[in-house]
């Protein structure tokens, strides 16, 4: 009976730990939530990374296939966590649900012309910034608009929740503001005449200027009016991964990988690749 009772004890404890083992895995997985990019990466080999769809040269989707000089860094990125490109998976996004797609665990990282300001990192973290651009506006060629300060009673058209946006709101407030979910719609009521201008900052607009069926019939002003960061975003509490894409970035910065994402994009525009400031990294929260 002592050997039976013994035994018994014995493959209830073996079950226990069996248990006890399974359970941990369930919360060591592939859960991003719980690892961050950095583990997800390691044990999957797969990212969601969210991405503009409509922005040329930056993120354009065309059929199935994402391109621009978004792409290529979350390509950089990726490889630098040990993923390929073919464990990339790309989800569109927009302005208004970048926060929310990171927050909800819908994407592990957005790569979409997303700008570092103080309100966005109270709600997620940013590694970067990767690339500074500026607000500027995009006119057709004859227009008179020469800047910011002549907007007064023209209409302006940018993306709902964009930071250009509220900046005409609170900074140009005679301006009539038109706001879509997305860019290229501001871009096509511009050519049809519902709008005198759109707003974002200056590398999207070009972008649109520089297309073909554009071609000749707008210019960007030239006059920038800001200064945005670009940065990758990610979960508030991802301090690890914020902090590792932070050491791609300079990775890339001296490897070559950064100038040959930009030659092989915006660079086609015969814009010459611009330094990657590694200075003014982000200090993951």
């Amino acid at each position: 009976m002592r050997i039976t009772r013994m035994t018994a004890v014995a493959g209830a404890f073996a079950l226990a730990m069996a248990a006890a083992a399974c359970g941990g895995g369930d919360d060591s997985g592939s859960d991003s939530g719980a690892k961050g990019i950095v583990g997800k990466a390691t044990s999957d080999k797969k990212l969601v990374v969210g991405v503009k769809a409509d922005q040329p040269g930056l993120g354009l989707q065309t059929g199935g296939t994402y391109t621009g000089f978004d792409i290529e860094i979350a390509k950089i990125i990726a490889k630098g966590l040990g993923v390929p490109e073919t464990g990339i998976e790309y989800k569109t996004t927009v302005s208004a649900n970048r926060e929310p797609f990171i927050q909800q665990g819908q994407v592990d990282l957005v790569v979409a012309t997303y700008t570092i300001n103080d309100e966005r990192k109270k709600v997620v973290n940013f590694g970067g910034p990767y690339y500074i651009a500026g607000q500027d506006l995009l006119v057709p060629t004859a227009s008179t608009i020469t800047g910011p300060e002549s907007l007064a009673g023209k209409k302006v058209c940018s993306v709902s929740g964009s930071t250009p946006a509220k900046r005409i709101q609170t900074d140009y407030k005679d301006a009539k503001l038109q706001q879509f979910d997305s860019y290229s719609k501001c871009v096509t009521a511009l050519a049809g005449g519902q709008v005198d201008a759109v707003t974002t900052d200056d590398i999207i607009l070009a972008g649109y200027a520089s297309q073909d069926q554009y071609a000749g019939k707008f210019k960007v002003v030239g006059k920038k009016f800001s200064e945005e960061p670009y940065g990758i975003g990610l979960k508030k509490d991802d301090s690890e991964g914020c902090n590792k894409i932070n050491e791609i970035l300079k990775a890339s910065a001296t490897d070559g990988s950064y100038k040959a994402a930009w030659d092989n994009t915006l660079g086609k525009s015969g814009t010459a690749a611009p330094e990657l400031d590694v200075t003014k990294l982000t200090n993951c929260s």
